[in-house]
Formats: structure tokens, sequence, C-alpha cells
């Protein structure tokens, strides 16, 4: 005989669709992860902020916001930085 544990919650997707905000932070978490990949991409090859920012034809600051995942990225950003760093973004529905 089990008991239920008082100090279990619910699970972070209840939570989530409780609040109504699941999707948002799938995003938010989905861009993130594609940040963090580009920068590393752009370590990896010894590419600074600066040059990528040249070869995009915007701001160094614009591409702050895009590794830090801030602002409204759009997914054709994304894909010009991927291209840029040699690499390709793939989104499909599942």
């Amino acid at each position: 005989m089990t008991t239920e544990n008082p100090h279990w919650g619910t699970t972070l997707d209840a939570f989530l669709d409780e609040d109504g905000i699941r999707e948002a932070a799938k995003t938010e978490a989905v861009t993130r992860v594609i940040a963090w990949q580009l920068s590393q991409e752009m370590e990896r090859q010894g590419i600074s902020k600066a040059t990528l920012a040249e070869k995009m034809h915007t701001s160094r600051a614009q591409i702050d916001r895009i590794l830090k995942a801030k602002g409204n990225i759009t997914i054709e950003t994304l894909q010009r930085a991927a291209a840029l760093v040699g690499r390709e973004l793939r989104l499909e529905l599942v």
C-alpha cells in the first residue's frame, strides 16, 4: 500500500498548462537552445560576434540579442545566422 506524498506537486507541463503559458515556454526554450548551439558553433570556428554581425549586415547588438534569445527573433534570422556558420536550421511538425 502506498500513500501519496503530500510534498509531491503537479508536473511542469500541468503547471504551465494551468497558467496558459506552455506554448510560450516551449518556444522560449527552443529559441534558447538554438541560440546556444549557434554560439557553440561560433566558438568552435573562432567566429566573433562582430564578424557574424558584418556577415549578416546587422549590428553587434542584434547578434547579442540573437545569442541571448531576447526579443522577437524570427526563424529567418536564425536560418541566416545558421547558414553563415555553415549549419542548417531544421524545423518539423511532429
